[in-house]
């Protein structure tokens, strides 16, 4: 009777936002995260995000990776190998350049001014911690697969293409990654790239949730009033899935939504160095069909026609 009680006093608590207190910023996200999230995590078989390194926790929200745990090898910054940071799953690069407060001022502009960006850079579904120097060399590049490119980081298998700017996360977490980056997309009404939707499809079917990442999920909902969908099964990510939008996004005034003339994901624009026509995500059929030597990648149409692009003819 008792552990019926529990059950059904946790599934009130997942889903109802009146229980809710969402961290307002990135800083105090780092902090629910660690206590709320995380705290028991540090030892976990998981390990971080990208190598499976267990840590020590170190003041409010920090550690200190365990190198040896997961065999890791510093590629080139050991002080930052040393150390956690908290991974945007989806980079605030990514979603902040679909923001109007990017264009007119960068991330700083952004923390200051849009109240949904902050939203999004504290939102706890997001963050996860990863061993530092993975994190930075990560930077903003896109998920992708990464072939020809030698071991990086000892043991850890996880992948950086810095020349085709390309992340592939180890197995053990590419279906989360790829649940999360929907949720994102679909809460805040993003614009993804058709072929980033295409693996990250892949992702999601060939990695199911793990019991982990269930667990995980419980945890972030009884402290953001909401579950993500991809994970709980009730959303399925198909190609040219259009966003259903969250209540933060859905408060925010139309004309500080992102269009797509503000899109600026890597990918979202692209042109063609050699025909010097530009093509968008959506509605421009050369958009898939242009050679990945010859893509450029924009931040608006503004900047692709600043640079001498043409929009495509035969964009609806």
């Amino acid at each position: 009777m008792k552990k019926l009680l529990y059950v059904v006093t946790l599934a009130l608590t997942v889903i109802s936002p009146a229980l809710a207190n969402p961290p307002a910023t990135f800083t105090e996200a780092k902090v629910v995260a660690k206590q709320r999230i995380y705290l028991d995590q540090a030892d976990s078989a998981m390990g971080d995000l990208y190598c499976g390194c267990k840590w020590t926790w170190v003041g409010k929200s920090g550690g200190r990776v365990d190198l040896k745990s997961c065999g890791y090898q510093a590629r080139k910054l050991q002080t930052r190998a040393e150390r956690t940071e908290w991974e945007h799953i989806v980079p605030a690069w990514t979603f902040g350049h679909q923001r109007q407060c990017w264009q007119n001022g960068g991330r700083e502009h952004c923390v200051d001014s849009d109240p949904t960006f902050r939203a999004m850079e504290a939102d706890l579904f997001n963050l996860y911690p990863s061993v530092g120097e993975v994190n930075g060399d990560r930077s903003n590049f896109n998920y992708g697969m990464v072939s020809g490119v030698a071991p990086q980081y000892g043991q850890c298998t996880t992948r950086i293409d810095f020349q085709q700017k390309a992340a592939e996360p180890r197995d053990e977490v590419k279906g989360l990654v790829a649940r999360t980056t929907f949720y994102m997309f679909d809460r805040y009404q993003l614009s993804m790239s058709r072929q980033q939707q295409q693996l990250l499809m892949a992702w999601d079917k060939q990695h199911p949730v793990s019991a982990w990442e269930k667990e995980r999920d419980q945890r972030i909902a009884q402290v953001m009033g909401h579950a993500n969908p991809f994970v709980t099964g009730e959303r399925t990510w198909t190609l040219g899935y259009k966003p259903a939008g969250g209540s933060v996004a859905a408060s925010v005034p139309a004309q500080a939504k992102p269009t797509l003339a503000s899109a600026s994901i890597d990918g979202a624009i692209i042109g063609n160095r050699t025909s010097h026509v530009y093509h968008l995500a959506s509605g421009c059929p050369g958009y898939s069909q242009v050679a990945q030597k010859n893509q450029v990648a924009f931040g608006s149409e503004a900047q692709a026609q600043a640079a001498g692009y043409r929009k495509a003819g035969n964009c609806k």
